[in-house]
């Protein structure tokens, strides 16, 4: 099973964390709708021996597409690949977008799957963030789409400058008010080309405080897994049976086709990236050429992507997995450098028969601890294994 990114360049007005590829310019929306209509039939070889399982659209904000261009980028993808009887079809949505007449028409196309931008539900969050929406439209479009859509997630974002945990439970709270089955939930970041490292450096906003963030991490997961919520990526919760099937596809390690603008794809053994650049991108497209370059994975390439994705799930890093695909130096290499989190209680090896890769033998599963959690990205870089090649 594989799955499809779509992504969408555009958005009505620059968020300041974001760093993103997307133009605020809708002027060449519907010629790219063409291209990337154009993109899929000349990538189709790529996944001749695929079954599709999911269909994405991300951006940018992919709901400033009408339902008529979304609905004609899903027939592309039926036209030209073999997709299972009932795919996973999501449309990431932003709250200002998603009107009721607007959501009532989306629920009669194909789209199956909402995941909503709704950051915060304070105002102050949303204009110090520059979002597009206000807290009465976030709440709106969820009164609104829960009523059309069973599977629905929404975004959040903690650690913001000022945010109390106080706060920060009410808007998880908020969330869980309208039955929402799946949550993702992501520290504010700071990119060094966006608006908000600027207004960081000018001091009109206050740095995010990483003491702050991991109280609001372990706020989050504790009142969530309190509702039934199963923690199964580092940033992602799910009730059972509605965890994202394309973004689980990701950390498995399963095949993806980015189609647009800035998009990645990945085989199993390469990986390939779209030039971030709209006008590049069409002139390519035009000219029938793809605008993208191929990076060809060493083996130490390939354990560490598996160490990054792996230790953020619930599925672990299988032992096994490692010395059967990657050799027995790998493994070594691996013990000797989790051995210190082992030790301080940050990582932890289970013996688990519950593989996400359909094996039915027990296995010796790494994983971190839930001391560990908030810590798990740069635990992995300590376990990569370099200069091996």
């Amino acid at each position: 099973m594989s799955g499809i990114y779509i992504h969408i360049p555009f958005c009505k007005q620059a968020c300041h964390y974001c760093d993103f590829h997307f133009s605020t310019s809708m002027k060449k929306k519907e010629v790219m709708v063409l291209a990337i209509a154009k993109e899929l039939q000349m990538r189709k070889i790529e996944f001749q021996n695929e079954l599709v399982e999911t269909i994405y659209f991300g951006g940018g904000t992919p709901s400033v597409l009408t339902t008529e261009e979304i609905e004609f980028l899903i027939a592309e993808v039926y036209n030209h690949y073999s997709v299972v009887e009932n795919p996973e079809i999501t449309l990431e949505a932003n709250p200002d977008d998603l009107t009721s007449e607007r959501i009532a028409e989306l629920s009669k196309s194909r789209i199956n799957r909402l995941s909503i931008g709704i950051q915060s539900f304070f105002e102050d969050d949303l204009k110090m963030m520059n979002r597009a929406h206000n807290s009465v439209e976030a709440k709106k479009c969820l009164e609104e789409a829960t009523h059309y859509f069973d599977n629905i997630s929404l975004d959040l974002i903690y650690g913001i400058p000022r945010m109390s945990n106080e706060k920060w439970k009410h808007n998880i709270e908020t969330a869980l008010s309208f039955g929402i089955p799946h949550i993702s939930s992501y520290a504010l970041t700071v990119e060094p080309k966006t608006a908000l490292n600027k207004l960081i450096q000018t001091g009109k906003i206050a740095k995010p405080n990483d003491e702050v963030a991991e109280a609001h991490f372990q706020i989050l997961v504790e009142t969530l897994e309190a509702n039934n919520f199963i923690h199964y990526e580092l940033s992602n919760f799910g009730k059972e049976n509605y965890f994202s099937k394309n973004n689980s596809g990701y950390w498995l390690g399963k095949k993806y086709l980015g189609i647009g603008p800035s998009s990645h794809s990945y085989d199993g053994v390469s990986r390939s990236w779209n030039v971030s650049n709209n006008s590049l991108y069409l002139k390519s497209i035009q000219e029938d050429k793809l605008p993208n370059e191929i990076e060809i994975l060493s083996v130490a390439d390939r354990y560490n992507e598996y160490i990054m994705t792996g230790l953020r799930t619930i599925w672990g890093v299988s032992l096994d997995r490692i010395e059967t695909e990657f050799g027995s130096d790998y493994l070594d290499y691996l013990h000797k450098q989790a051995q210190k989190f082992l030790d301080d209680d940050l990582l932890e090896i289970v013996t688990s028969s519950d593989s996400a890769f359909g094996r039915n033998s027990i296995e010796k599963i790494l994983k971190p601890t839930p001391k560990g959690k908030f810590l798990t990205d740069g635990i992995a870089s300590d376990l990569f294994y370099l200069n091996l090649e």
